[in-house]
């Protein structure tokens, strides 16, 4: 059993990335080398590796930690006390709500967390709200200006993906359908959301009592809300999750 902490010594710098499932934890723990096993005291199992970019070397944590919004907050809170990371990232798949294609990246600006409000005659939404790092999200614009990212991809997508940085809804729903209430719900409260998933509220909800950690949300877009079980047998979960963090 190792100390996260133990490291801390050294000068290079430390993040630390949560996803929610296999495909996603795998896709990020393909660029990562000289990996070894972290086990918190709790029995949390992370892995930790090096990431190599721009002639820096990064320390970089990963976990899975399962779907939903208590458990991202629970394990964002853990991860950041146990590693003391400059910058935390939850990385994973999303459904597109509009304006996004199948493939495409969004790095979050501010994530709604739709499902709180007050239900009258009719549900009356009181929104928490999730603010990325202002830095981070800088870096995401500059970022998405550039074409650079894709050269680590294996080969050039058809169509080439795009890089929103915009808002995310999360909530604890699995929206499978245009039709249905919560995406008309949505559409109409949310106009400027352009990607909706289950964890990103409470994990910068976390972060936002821990001011001296950079964070951000970045989802590849896995389905386009209607036909999800098609597109997913169709491999989308694992190229959204790849460019994800390719970018």
């Amino acid at each position: 059993m190792t100390d996260g902490k133990t490291s801390q010594g050294n000068n290079k710098p430390r993040a630390v990335i949560l996803t929610a499932i296999r495909v996603e934890y795998m896709a990020v723990r393909a660029h990562l080398t000289e990996i070894k096993e972290q086990i918190h005291l709790r029995g949390t199992i992370y892995e930790e590796g090096k990431f190599s970019a721009n002639g820096r070397v990064w320390d970089v944590i990963i976990v899975e930690i399962g779907a939903g919004i208590p458990g991202a907050a629970a394990q964002a809170e853990r991860a950041i006390q146990y590693f003391n990371p400059s910058v935390i990232l939850f990385v994973g798949v999303a459904g597109g709500l509009k304006d996004v294609q199948l493939g495409d990246v969004v790095a979050s600006t501010k994530i709604y967390g739709y499902e709180s409000g007050k239900a009258e005659e009719t549900f009356k939404p009181r929104p928490e709200i999730g603010l990325s790092s202002f830095g981070l999200e800088q870096r995401a614009k500059f970022e998405a200006r550039s074409n650079d990212w894709l050269q680590r991809l294996p080969s050039t997508p058809d169509p080439t993906p795009y890089v929103f940085v915009a808002p995310i809804a999360a909530g604890e729903k699995v929206v499978a359908s245009t039709k249905s209430e919560v995406f008309k719900f949505l559409s109409f409260n949310y106009g400027d959301a352009v990607a909706v998933e289950m964890e990103g509220i409470g994990f910068l909800e976390t972060v936002r009592a821990n001011q001296q950690v950079s964070a951000l949300v970045i989802r590849g877009i896995s389905d386009l809300i209607d036909g999800k079980s098609e597109v997913d047998a169709r491999g989308y979960q694992e190229i959204a999750a790849r460019q994800t963090i390719e970018d």
